[in-house]
């Protein structure tokens, strides 16, 4: 009986120990301007570059749209999502940069999970110009800049997603595409559908 009550203390101690481990362990991000992966810890790389410093709020909203919108604030680098009469989920963006801002209502009319991406012929050419091989396509994964989720909209070529590059929330740096955490898309992602209203303010 002593045995067995030992044993047991013991499993839960390296279960209790192996946990904050695994929470303590620092995260893997792939940076796509050095090639290759870096290390996060608590919220902030290794090498120095911050991570996002912008953390999601619940905030109260007396704005004009109803429950169950996506409101993207591009001046203000924020998106809203209004969840119940009077409350809603503030998260910060990253947004187009100079000359790739847009505005107009849609809807959310495909959700997907570590999605694949393939770049606009137009930024092929783009990137090209610059001296920088885009890929056809890419599959999902962490090298992959549309990070853990997308929320494509409507029939644009936008799309709501994550970030391999956390440390660009709160920047004006897409190409029109609205990014999020990787943290932040998933919690989105998770409570929105298909059909949800988004609407894009200039």
């Amino acid at each position: 009986m002593r045995k067995s009550i030992i044993l047991s203390l013991g499993i839960a101690v390296a279960f209790v120990l192996g946990s904050v481990a695994t929470q303590a362990a620092p995260k893997m991000y792939w940076d796509q301007v050095k090639g290759k992966f870096v290390e996060y810890d608590s919220g902030r790389m290794v090498s120095g570059r911050g991570a996002s410093s912008i953390k999601r709020q619940d905030i109260k909203y007396n704005g004009p749209y109803g429950p169950h919108t996506i409101i993207v604030n591009t001046k203000e680098r924020r998106l809203y999502y209004v969840y119940e009469d009077g409350r809603a989920l503030k998260y910060g963006i990253g947004v187009g940069r100079e000359g790739f801002t847009w505005s107009g209502t849609h809807f959310i009319t495909r959700k997907a999970e570590w999605p694949g991406w393939t770049p606009p012929p137009e930024m092929i050419e783009r990137e090209r110009a610059k001296g920088r091989i885009l890929p056809a396509y890419m599959e999902g994964g962490v090298r992959n800049p549309l990070g853990a989720r997308a929320l494509y909209i409507g029939s644009t070529m936008y799309r709501i997603h994550g970030s391999n590059e956390p440390w660009t929330i709160g920047h004006a740096v897409s190409s029109g595409c609205i990014r999020l955490t990787n943290d932040d898309i998933i919690d989105l992602y998770d409570r929105v559908k298909v059909g949800t209203k988004v609407v894009v303010l200039r």
